[in-house]
């Protein structure tokens, strides 16, 4: 065989494995996903871009292919917290937290992460209503659960909504607390510059 020849076969060779190589390899990458999981950083997109109906739309979805999508029902609370639908949110982050509770195993960290980012987020609807002893609960049982997940923002969510400042939910309940601790005249339990610092949780 002419040398050249099978030095070009190889050559092509080793081309069509590599191609068929990524080709699979992006195959199971797109193809792996648990059900639900595409429409659910679908949602997180619109969600982040402030598409609220269409992130709805999406959660939804993630939920008819996943019923009690722990993601997807995280999402919708925060769909419903930005429209501030807060009955909504509040009737969601309940079901979840109910949903969770009984069935979360003690390795299950992502979980636990889930059910402490919905304790925070009660949390702060409960804030952003007036009811700060019920706020001051949830947050209460956020940092029992998790206190790592709740402690502040990470680094993505550095980048995407600046870290300068933020209000954890250790602080804002060691604050409530506090201020719950004085004489009813003498409570500031409101300070627009400092709660709109507060950032919702999702892991």
């Amino acid at each position: 065989m002419n040398p050249a020849v099978l030095q070009r076969f190889i050559k092509y060779m080793l081309i069509a494995i590599l191609v068929s190589g990524a080709f699979y390899l992006g195959y199971e990458h797109f193809t792996s996903d648990a059900p639900g999981d595409y429409y659910v950083r679908e949602g997180d997109i619109r969600l982040g871009d402030e598409k609220y109906e269409e992130a709805l739309a999406s959660f939804n979805r993630a939920l008819e292919e996943m019923p009690d999508h722990r993601g997807a029902l995280m999402g919708r609370a925060l769909v419903f917290i930005q429209m501030e639908r807060y009955d909504e949110a509040i009737a969601e982050l309940d079901y979840l937290i109910a949903y969770l509770e009984p069935s979360l195993q003690e390795d299950d960290t992502t979980g636990l992460g889930v059910l402490a980012a919905a304790y925070s987020n009660r949390g702060i609807v409960y804030d952003r209503l007036g009811d700060y002893e019920k706020a001051l609960a949830s947050y209460i049982s956020a940092l029992n659960t998790d206190r790592e997940t709740v402690a502040g923002p990470g680094v993505v969510q550095k980048i995407l909504y600046g870290g300068e400042g933020v209000s954890t939910v250790r602080d804002r309940a060691q604050y409530l607390y506090e201020q719950l601790r004085l004489p009813e005249g003498e409570r500031l339990l409101r300070v627009p510059e400092l709660d709109a610092k507060q950032r919702m949780y999702k892991p």
